[in-house]
């Protein structure tokens, strides 16, 4: 008996490396690939599959979850010849491990290679001003690019999105300077304007006024007054030399040569 145990000990040792070693487990999301003698035979699914010790191999396990693949900001030209940067997240999914495997060497350089030369071309089309609005459609014309290229990879792009575009420093500087001064023009449109507006119903509060004169030399006085004290509250020295019998006169000058606007009584004789 013990030497038929002697016997049949190294065929169950033997049976039983055989079972280990054949024996593979593939973790749920992923898929493998195996070789037989340098030669693709076959896919292995999730779960616990058997292959032929030393002549089987497994050459590849891979996901086939969504993947994300950040992209680093690169240089690009826009339309209007100016230098930005850009920057991208693209989210992909291996449909076909096989050709994904078999028909390029790195999978993912050759998406982000491929994700480079589309980005540079789609902002290529784009003047500056645009690609900040147009963000949506060159995510758009990027995933159709990806999805018609990708294709024959077993790979599908399932998303893609423009995180940032970032113009060169000096273009932020002069765009800064043309926004300040475009807001200055418009203050002063406005500032004119309103000037213009308020002479209109300053004009037309006078001559509906009776006592339009002494309205008229209150407004002078009163801005000579604003005047002085904007003058002296300024922190830098000053010196001033005025005349008072002389600003007195030119003043009184000015009210003088103002024609009378009020209006003449029906039942009087014009004023000469």
């Amino acid at each position: 008996m013990s030497s038929i145990l002697y016997l049949l000990a190294p065929i169950i040792l033997m049976i039983i490396g055989y079972t280990v070693g054949s024996a593979k487990i593939i973790s749920e999301g992923n898929v493998a690939l195996v070789e037989r003698l340098g030669q693709y035979r076959r896919r292995l699914q999730p779960g616990l599959n058997f292959i032929v010790p030393f002549i089987d191999s497994i050459v590849v396990e891979e996901t086939n979850r969504e993947k994300v693949l950040e992209i680093e900001p690169q240089q690009a030209i826009t339309k209007d010849n100016v230098s930005l940067k850009a920057d991208a997240v693209i989210y992909w999914q291996i449909l076909d491990l096989e050709k994904a495997f078999y028909s390029v060497e790195d999978i993912e350089v050759a998406i982000e290679n491929l994700v480079l030369t589309t980005l540079r071309s789609a902002i290529g089309q784009l003047e500056l001003e645009q690609t900040y609005s147009s963000r949506q459609s060159i995510n758009q014309d990027l995933l159709n690019e990806l999805e018609g290229a990708t294709q024959a990879w077993g790979v599908k792009v399932t998303r893609v999105e423009v995180r940032e575009i970032t113009p060169a420093k000096a273009v932020l500087e002069a765009l800064e300077l043309e926004r300040a001064a475009e807001s200055k023009k418009r203050a002063a449109i406005l500032e004119a304007e309103g000037t213009v507006k308020s002479v209109e119903l300053l004009s037309d509060a006078l001559k509906s006024q009776n006592l339009s004169r002494e309205v008229l030399q209150f407004l002078i006085a009163q801005r000579y007054v604003d005047a002085n004290q904007k003058l002296s509250s300024s922190t830098n020295a000053k010196i001033v030399f005025m005349d008072p019998k002389a600003l007195t006169e030119s003043i009184s000058g000015m009210i003088s040569e103002t024609p009378n606007t009020t209006p003449n009584n029906p039942g009087n004789p014009p004023t000469p």
